[in-house]
């Protein structure tokens, strides 16, 4: 596979995050609740990473990979959970705010795990994804004050759990297709779900005689499969700081959704704000295809 697909995989599994959130206000609107909807999203992504497994490989498969596959899947529900507790305590603009550190944070983690400084590129990029999703999130005008504590601290903790979750990804299994390591990972997050939040949609009809399985059919494929899937095969390739930058799609995506299915009003700011984190993320991979010009 040429590289510059990778990158691509980094912006179709972020971009497919992008519309988890506007598909949850619609089922909320449908009259379920928003821990029922993210916690269809988490079954019904298992079931479908099972089907792949099945159609694909058709084969029992072996655990691998022990820590990774379990973290990752930790990681995936953790993310979820937190950001919705970070909403519940603060403006859904401002949360997106508090998620969208990750990008930082993801570069913080590749640094260290690296042991390097983060290149001047890298850093002009920040700067440029930090205030653009600030115009994004149509966060100018909000007032902070009233903001508790408690907030803030689910915020940061979305954009940790996230970031981990990237890094994560970057370590590979030996030995262990694609398929096997979505299956376990979705697994995983659909175990550690049950101790966040609402597992019992599964045996008190509102999954499935309900029709919650609807919004849970289109949240299990954008939320856990299509992510985790391109996730595990760019990650390693792209790097954890390329790619905390190149998931920075997510908010474009997820202000644009709304904007299509919920009829939500979209700001000249926030078309701005959209513009620089577009231009944010494509210099990291602009820098590196102009030294490779100069190198070859």
């Amino acid at each position: 596979m040429k590289q510059w697909i990778y990158p691509i995989l980094i912006v179709i599994a972020a971009s497919s995050y992008g519309i988890l959130s506007t598909i949850i206000k619609l089922a909320i609107q449908d009259g379920f609740t928003a821990a029922e909807a993210v916690t269809s999203q988490y079954f019904v992504g298992f079931f479908i990473a099972l089907l792949i497994f099945i159609v694909i490989k058709r084969q029992i498969p072996k655990f691998g990979g022990g820590y990774i596959l379990i973290l990752a899947g930790l990681f995936t529900a953790t993310t979820g959970t937190v950001y919705g507790q970070a909403v519940q305590h603060m403006p859904a603009s401002l949360a997106v705010v508090m998620l969208f550190q990750f990008t930082w944070v993801g570069m913080l983690f590749d640094c260290v795990a690296n042991r390097r400084l983060p290149k001047r590129v890298e850093v002009i990029s920040l700067i440029f994804l930090l205030g653009g999703t600030i115009f994004a999130a149509g966060v100018i005008d909000a007032d902070l004050s009233g903001i508790p504590w408690q907030g803030w601290a689910w915020g940061m903790a979305s954009a940790v759990s996230f970031a981990s979750f990237v890094m994560i990804n970057q370590r590979q299994v030996e030995g262990m297709g694609t398929e096997t390591r979505l299956l376990f990972t979705s697994f995983f997050a659909a175990i550690a779900i049950c101790f966040y939040q609402n597992p019992e949609i599964v045996w008190n009809g509102t999954l499935f005689a309900e029709g919650l399985w609807v919004y849970g059919l289109i949240l299990g494929l954008f939320g856990i499969v299509v992510p985790i899937y391109l996730f595990s095969i760019a990650v390693p390739k792209v790097g954890t700081a390329t790619a905390s930058i190149l998931s920075a799609m997510e908010l474009p995506v997820a202000v644009t959704a709304s904007v299509i299915l919920l009829s939500e009003k979209l700001t000249i700011l926030q078309v701005i704000g959209i513009l620089i984190i577009l231009f944010g993320m494509t210099l990291p991979t602009l820098a590196e295809r102009k030294l490779r010009r100069r190198t070859s």
